[in-house]
């Protein structure tokens, strides 16, 4: 069983940048595969970012490449997003998510969700 909590959300201007942090709880983090997943009002969830159990494959979303980075320490048991250049299109909640197997772009993909953080970007 793993725990997740994010945090860093908040509002921004566009063109700003933003860091979010999923810390999970369990001694096995190193052994997930980490996703981020965004959900705008009236839309659906959406991948964002993927990464391997030992941070040695990453896959971005082509919405965000180039702009977000994600990346983790397995030491801290905590997954990042970092957002670059946002804009008010990226406004949503974004939603760090854990699975044992190789994690891909795909919401059932994943076993474990965090709460979620909302990410505001103003024009």
């Amino acid at each position: 069983q793993v725990q997740l909590v994010e945090s860093g959300g908040g509002l921004v201007q566009a063109g700003g940048s933003l860091r979010l942090s999923c810390a999970a709880s369990g001694r096995t983090f190193s052994s997930y595969a980490m996703g981020w997943f965004r959900q705008a009002p009236g839309k659906e969830r959406e991948f964002v970012a993927a990464i391997s159990w030992n941070g040695g494959s990453t896959y971005h979303a082509d919405s965000v490449k180039g702009r977000f980075t994600i990346s983790r320490d397995n030491a801290k048991n905590t997954v990042y997003l970092q957002m670059n250049s946002l804009k008010p299109e990226d406004t949503a909640v974004y939603y760090c998510a854990g699975t044992i197997r190789v994690g891909g772009g795909y919401a059932y993909e994943y076993d474990y969700w965090g709460q979620g953080t909302q990410v505001t970007v103003s024009s």
